[in-house]
């Protein structure tokens, strides 16, 4: 099942930004955020694939979602503009942010060339 990231949650799973100037992935495994909210039609499209996708890497990669209407401070930390917007966080390295309703192919794409990880 895809997680929910609150601030707090965040904080302590991807990055904690109050205590690090500089990116430092909390995470033990890359993960994909995707920024969301419950009105917007494309998120809604993409939301069975993240399920899908979960289902199909396991514990290869985490998959977060944020409510971009409930967590306002984690949507401008990242300018999120539009959404969807999809951040791609590597073991190792920048994160990567992506635009607008992906298909699967280009999730497993992405996670393969971004993320570094395979089926």
């Amino acid at each position: 099942m895809v997680e929910h990231l609150t601030l707090a949650s965040f904080k302590e799973k991807v990055f904690d930004f109050e205590n690090n100037k500089d990116w430092k992935f909390e995470g033990n495994k890359p993960c994909l955020i995707d920024f969301y909210a419950d009105w917007c039609g494309p998120c809604k499209m993409v939301a069975p694939i993240l399920e899908d996708l979960k289902k199909e890497y396991g514990d290869k990669l985490e998959i977060y979602k944020i409510n971009t209407e409930e967590e306002r401070e984690l949507s401008s930390i990242f300018g999120v503009q539009s959404i969807p917007s999809l951040l791609f966080v590597p073991q190792e390295g920048q994160p990567q942010m992506a635009q607008g309703a992906l298909s699967k192919e280009s999730f497993k794409q992405a996670f393969q060339d971004v993320l570094g990880v395979s089926e």
